[in-house]
């Protein structure tokens, strides 16, 4: 079961609302290279918030809702 980038986000707090987000609705999720924006700062590099490649389409149907 691959991860798949949901969508690349240049705010943290906001990446991890919509994590949350997810995970309230079922959905399993990470945020990846949440390390690296503390070293170079956000709006280099931004993060990625993953799923499971099953989960795409409902977690773009729920994250549509916000």
């Amino acid at each position: 079961m691959p991860l798949i980038t949901l969508q690349t986000i240049f705010d943290p707090v906001e990446a991890e609302i919509m994590r949350m987000r997810l995970e309230a609705g079922g959905i399993d999720a990470v945020i990846f290279d949440a390390g690296i924006v503390s070293l170079i700062g956000s709006g280099l590099s931004g993060v990625r918030l993953m799923v499971l490649d099953e989960d795409e389409d409902a977690a773009r149907a729920l994250l549509s809702q916000i």
